[in-house]
């Protein structure tokens, strides 16, 4: 193991791109789909992307362990702490409905930090990337959030979770939140892939992101790139995230304690505008 994780973020990246070219070369094709809720599916495509994903980083680090979406909790060969931490597609029911918006997700956790992490839109050839102590990368080029300090100025994104039909209360299915940012920010987006809208505050493409209901595999990745980035990432109440915990916001810090505010509105029945 490499201290500095050099040759494991490069590693991801590699795998990475040729999981993403996978997933685009079959772009548009008919796929098998199965249903694992009313609007969770899974297609033929993630599980190939993910077995190629493990393979690859299995023959590379022997004794590490995985966590991946489709296939579970894999654990590591003997005192192992390394977890590699895999979305193989992110953005399924996009990429089921040929909607351009998906992305692979791939990041490393050792002795329960998040050590390098690298999320790759193949439709666009973007890559963001982040490594401990290395900063965080958009196409190779390092970059940094934005230096946005009002919400009424800010680019946000989020999403919704599976339970968005089925959960009646609108703080816990984020139609509360969402009609209340929507008010108070320049703008929100929901494009449908978790990890590539997290990943984009950390290089300054977007201002903040919000959303509970996330899995570790959704946001594990992005949130090294946000860190390195010199980002914030806390959960709803401002406490230090935990990847079981299903909430986040990630931002470029300056708008932080204002979102936190946006939130806070719900359960204290307080004002945002």
């Amino acid at each position: 193991m490499s201290a500095t994780f050099e040759r494991e973020l490069g590693q991801a990246l590699r795998v990475a791109r040729e999981a993403g070219a996978l997933l685009k070369e079959n772009f548009g094709k008919s796929q098998e789909v199965e249903y694992k809720g009313r609007i969770d599916l899974v297609t033929e495509m993630d599980h190939r992307s993910e077995e190629l994903i493990i393979g690859r980083l299995r023959a590379a680090f022997p004794g590490d362990g995985f966590w991946a979406e489709e296939r579970g909790r894999e654990a590591g060969t003997g005192q192992s702490d390394r977890v590699w931490i895999i979305d193989p597609l992110d953005g399924t029911v996009n990429y089921a409905h040929e909607y351009p918006v998906f992305s692979v997700s791939i990041a490393l956790q050792v002795a329960g930090e998040l050590v390098a992490g690298a999320v790759y839109n193949p439709l666009l050839d973007d890559m963001y990337a982040a490594r401990k102590g290395g900063g965080a990368t958009l196409n190779g080029q390092q970059r940094r959030g934005s230096k946005v300090d009002k919400l009424e100025q800010a680019l946000l994104a989020t999403g919704f979770g599976y339970d968005v039909g089925s959960e009646p209360d609108p703080e816990k299915n984020n139609l509360g939140p969402f009609a209340r940012f929507i008010r108070v920010a320049q703008a929100v987006r929901r494009a449908g892939s978790a990890a590539l809208a997290i990943a984009k505050v950390g290089v300054g493409r977007t201002d903040g992101f919000w959303e509970g209901g996330l899995r570790p595999w959704d946001m594990a990745a992005a949130m090294v790139v946000v860190g390195e980035g010199g980002g914030l990432l806390t959960d709803y109440t401002g406490a230090a995230p935990d990847l079981g915990g299903r909430q986040l916001i990630a931002t470029n810090r300056r708008i932080h304690e204002e979102m936190l505010l946006v939130l806070a509105a719900g359960v204290h029945g307080t004002r945002t505008t």
